[in-house]
């Protein structure tokens, strides 16, 4: 785990998942660990299970904050930067070239062809990285237990922090009353990262507001990127400063662009204030990301070491597994709607689970032409 990495293929890893990072934090997340635990063994399969479940806890993005995690274990400080900043960068790119085609145009280009394929591939890919993933989480009958409820409670639309928390909680209640030990004070330290509020900002569309805006989202919002749009029709279409439609757009381009959805912001930025107000928008919302994973990182071995909190870990190891499944389920419902995308969906999964050492760029492209081709039919 000391091993470090040199700093060229950090950003050779993240940048290559940034450019290719179609459909959402959990396939980001079971990109990375393809990439640093399947083919280069930067880490094992339970330290990756480590971070996801500490970013689980933290607010902001989650896939943006394993890509942080990753390299500031791997890289130290610049390495954390590197990561960052290359998983990040590819969408902010696309995403200001799309918001520059909109003001000049006054619509998007018609990307959808080309993305018809890359849906159902994703289902595959993340199909891929869960089954490895819930075999190393599930460790004892109680773990499997909590797995199990967590996953019917997440079906049924409990908010998955709640999901979380209460199985963290209810593993270090369990341990507790089973060992019957004083646990250290060390075990409660990750609920000193829930308390992050931010002052009530002011109104207008100046880069200063736009900062203190997305810098206030950035730093207490848990959830997915349909989270932060609800935020953003409060913060700034109730007051003006967005039109509904440009936040609908910012949606599709959140949907359509590879790596964060956070990306979004950019393009908001760009509607409001131009060049800048994208440039400081997308500072804000991801300044926080940076800060939270820094402060978790330096405890995480040491919070590993507290029996109580290694039962935490534990249990929020097998939630996080439990609610990928239940996102890649709901992202089949949405995205599965015919025979061709039902097509591609089974072709991804039997070349991702029969080729397991498959590059997944290879399924992306490949599913995107295969998809561009059926969609003329």
């Amino acid at each position: 785990m000391e091993n470090k990495i040199e700093l060229k293929e950090i950003a050779k890893v993240f940048s290559k998942i940034g450019f290719i990072g179609f459909g959402g934090p959990a396939a980001h997340i079971a990109m990375m660990r393809d990439e640093v635990v399947v083919k280069r063994k930067w880490m094992s399969e339970q330290y990756f299970l480590d971070l996801l479940g500490a970013t689980n806890l933290i607010p902001g993005p989650n896939s943006t904050e394993m890509a942080i995690h990753i390299g500031f274990d791997k890289g130290g400080w610049r390495g954390l930067v590197t990561a960052g900043m290359c998983f990040i960068l590819p969408a902010v790119f696309l995403t200001s070239i799309l918001a520059y085609l909109y003001i000049r145009y006054g619509q998007l280009p018609e990307l959808q062809p080309f993305i018809y394929g890359i849906k159902p591939a994703i289902i595959a890919i993340i199909l891929a990285a869960i089954y490895p993933l819930a075999k190393q989480s599930v460790k004892s009958l109680n773990l499997g237990l909590i797995g199990i409820t967590v996953l019917l409670a997440a079906v049924i639309g409990v908010n998955e922090i709640y999901l979380m928390l209460g199985a963290g909680l209810l593993a270090f209640g369990l341990h507790t009353i089973q060992n019957r030990q004083n646990d250290t004070l060390q075990s409660i330290v990750p609920f000193a990262f829930f308390l992050q509020i931010i002052q009530t900002t002011f109104w207008t569309a100046t880069n200063a507001q736009l900062f203190w805006t997305f810098l206030k989202i950035g730093s207490i919002l848990y959830g997915s990127g349909y989270v932060l749009f609800a935020f953003i029709d409060t913060e700034l279409v109730t007051k003006g400063l967005l039109t509904r439609q440009q936040l609908m757009d910012a949606i599709a381009v959140g949907q359509f662009t590879p790596g964060p959805v956070f990306s979004s912001v950019t393009f908001i930025g760009f509607q409001i204030n131009g060049l800048s107000g994208a440039f400081i928008s997308t500072i804000a919302i991801f300044l926080p990301s940076f800060v939270f994973v820094a402060m978790l990182n330096l405890l995480m071995k040491k919070l590993r070491n507290s029996k109580g909190f290694s039962a935490f870990l534990d249990a929020v190891n097998v939630a996080s597994v439990a609610v990928m499944m239940v996102v890649c389920l709901e992202m089949g419902k949405e995205i599965i709607t015919d025979w061709r995308t039902l097509l591609i969906a089974f072709s991804s999964i039997a070349i991702t689970f029969g080729y397991r050492k498959i590059n997944s760029a290879f399924v992306v492209l490949g599913s995107s032409l295969f998809g561009y081709l059926l969609f003329q039919i």
